[in-house]
């Protein structure tokens, strides 16, 4: 399989999901699959385009979000020529390039209610017309569509056609974000380290530093899987010393003392619109018993950090804490950092 199409992981909510998509494909039934961003929706479709009985005809992707309104149907279903401005030629719609095979409609809660009424139409009767057309084609397609929206919300408050929805949802696979799929992050991480550290020839993988093991494990992935394979991929790029544990991770790659600040108007905005940045979480005190455990903890989690993103350079990495080479010496040893750092 291509890299980008693997499945990976071993949680009971990741598991059942896929478990779901493979009793689901061999059916010629719609699915719809719901999930957030970088949750791996698109494999999902894949998913049940190959192991169905169409898996030798075409995979047709569309993402309704990319083109404007105006486009959307004329790619759905083809034009005429002269049916528009524009339209010098037939051009068959996607659901003609499908015939056979599956139309993954991505961002299907983007689609305009002109569309979703043609779409309604052609998932009801096997049938589409062309737009500058009266002569409806017979298609034979199954759609997958997939979207990171609650559709029942938004056909409640008819934004999106509650009888579209009733026949698309003859399988509904929800995918887990990757904060609830226990487990799988050591997984993943592991996965992608290994994949990238072959791609830059290193010799061995040597793994992750304890301390950025944790990182990646306490981090909440907003982006799921696919933030991950991109903060792993970088920092692994980024690392010079394969021959020792990968030391440090950038979480946000726009973090950077010279990134241009937002103008003083968009964040009056944002703060009357209630969008203002949120005050950063305090710690939690609650649990702590020992006091002087919890300011070691903390002590060795800042030092290791700044091992790491300084590259075991002890001298640069005294500076950036404001101690001495002496002071930053007596830490490392505190803390039984030797080993980590090589």
């Amino acid at each position: 399989m291509e890299r980008e199409n693997q499945f990976v992981g071993q949680s009971l909510a990741f598991l059942d999901a896929v478990e779901r998509t493979s009793r689901a494909a061999a059916l010629q039934r719609p699915v719809l699959v719901i999930g957030e961003r970088g949750t791996g929706k698109e494999l999902i479709a894949e998913r049940l385009h190959r192991l169905s009985p169409r898996w030798g005809e075409a995979l047709v992707t569309m993402n309704c979000a990319a083109l404007p309104e105006t486009l959307i149907e004329a790619e759905l279903f083809g034009h005429e020529a002269g049916a528009f401005t524009g339209a010098t030629r037939v051009r068959e719609g996607r659901f003609e390039e499908a015939d056979g095979g599956t139309l993954f409609l991505d961002e299907l809660a983007t689609l305009s209610m002109a569309a979703q009424e043609r779409l309604l139409r052609a998932v009801e009767y096997g049938e589409v017309t062309r737009i500058g057309s009266s002569r409806p084609m017979r298609v034979d397609v199954r759609i997958v569509a997939a979207t990171n929206e609650n559709l029942p919300e938004m056909a409640k408050r008819s934004d999106f056609r509650a009888d579209l929805l009733d026949r698309l949802s003859f399988e509904v696979i929800t995918l887990p974000p990757l904060r609830a799929r226990e487990g799988d992050i050591p997984v993943l991480a592991d996965y992608f380290g290994r994949r990238m550290a072959a791609e830059l020839g290193w010799e061995a993988w040597p793994g992750y530093a304890e301390h950025v093991a944790a990182q990646l494990e306490e981090y909440p992935w907003p982006g799921n899987v696919r933030e991950l394979r991109n903060v792993v991929e970088r920092a692994i790029y980024r690392w010079d010393d394969p021959q020792n544990p990968v030391g440090h991770v950038v979480f946000d790659p726009f973090d950077s003392p010279w990134m241009p600040q937002a103008s003083a108007a968009a964040t009056r905005s944002d703060t009357a619109t209630g969008h203002a940045a949120a005050s950063p979480k305090p710690p939690e005190f609650d649990d702590v018993a020992d006091l002087r455990a919890a300011v070691d903890s903390h002590e060795r989690a800042i030092v290791e950090h700044a091992l790491g993103k300084h590259r075991w350079n002890q001298r640069q990495t005294a500076k950036a804490l404001g101690l001495s080479y002496d002071q930053l010496r007596h830490c490392i040893k505190k803390h039984s950092l030797m080993e980590e750092g090589g």
